[in-house]
């Protein structure tokens, strides 16, 4: 089944339909910031100076109060949305593999985003940055983008996240939004990339993505175990105390996602793939507009 097919975008417009009408565009709208500028909603007054356009002086107070002031208005940012995408090798794991389903919901919100007139980016990365989609808005770019995230592989050997974010908040670009969609296997851990984007002022939201065989693994007797990121073969020999603690690492590291994202007030969205992405994404406009 091609990954981005005709059943996949009638799914992307009802989502996007969804968000406006019913959850009024929660994931990102209420993300969104106000400037003051040439909007519609009022904001405040200030005194007249010469020079400044008459036709925002407020002739009401001057009836009423003969002072000369001017309405200043509030109008909306678009919300800058950089959707970092893990590409690294681990991601090709699973039936159906953890990428497609990150890349689907990677072309889900950037749909959605773009349909609200929010500026999209997408930051493919593995131990550093390797490929970018450029930021662009309208959804007449969704094509292109879509062709974008069909061109890429599960590449690189093991995932650094700290490097990735240190080259990606050097970048000259407006603060954001910044969604992680990651199984966030990273030797050095998640924790310090995530710290470096805050501290930079981006505001992330995880989006973290596991195969069921990887929260509980099928395995018993003499098995051989292949690293997909580093290459490495192990023989081991799997007993049910094994398993026990294998499971046992998986769910801390689990519980420490949700710990850090808690501790920081960040959005977080932990899913295996048997869950289809449109459900997912169903999912988190119930929580943001739940939050909201």
């Amino acid at each position: 089944m091609a990954l981005f097919g005709t059943d996949f975008l009638k799914k992307l417009e009802y989502l996007s339909l969804v968000s406006r009408r019913v959850f009024r565009g929660s994931i990102l709208a209420q993300r969104r910031t106000t400037q003051l500028g040439g909007g519609i909603e009022f904001a405040d007054h200030r005194e007249y100076a010469p020079g400044d356009d008459f036709r925002y002086l407020d002739w009401n107070v001057y009836a009423r109060h003969d002072e000369l002031l001017l309405k200043r208005f509030e109008e909306e940012e678009d919300l800058h949305v950089y959707i970092l995408l893990d590409c690294s090798a681990s991601m090709g794991f699973g039936k159906p593999p953890k990428f497609d389903f990150a890349r689907q919901i990677a072309a889900a919100l950037s749909y959605i985003a773009l349909a609200d007139l929010d500026r999209v980016a997408i930051v493919a990365f593995a131990g550093d940055i390797v490929a970018d989609f450029p930021l662009t808005r309208g959804k007449a770019r969704i094509l292109s983008l879509l062709k974008f995230l069909e061109g890429l592989e599960p590449q690189g050997t093991v995932t650094d996240l700290s490097r990735v974010v240190k080259g990606f908040v050097h970048r000259t670009q407006r603060r954001g939004l910044a969604l992680l969609v990651s199984d966030l296997y990273d030797p050095a851990g998640f924790q310090p990339g995530l710290d470096l984007l805050r501290h930079h002022r981006y505001e992330p939201h995880i989006i973290q993505i596991f195969d069921r065989t990887e929260a509980e693994p099928k395995l018993k007797g003499d098995v051989e175990l292949f690293d997909v990121e580093t290459g490495s073969i192990q023989k081991v020999t799997v007993t049910e105390r094994n398993l026990r603690q294998y499971r046992a690492i998986f769910d801390a590291f689990q519980e420490s996602i949700k710990a850090y994202c808690q501790t920081y007030g960040l959005g977080c969205t932990r899913a295996s793939t048997e869950i289809p992405f449109d459900e997912l994404i169903l999912k988190m406009m119930r929580t943001a507009g739940a939050l909201a």
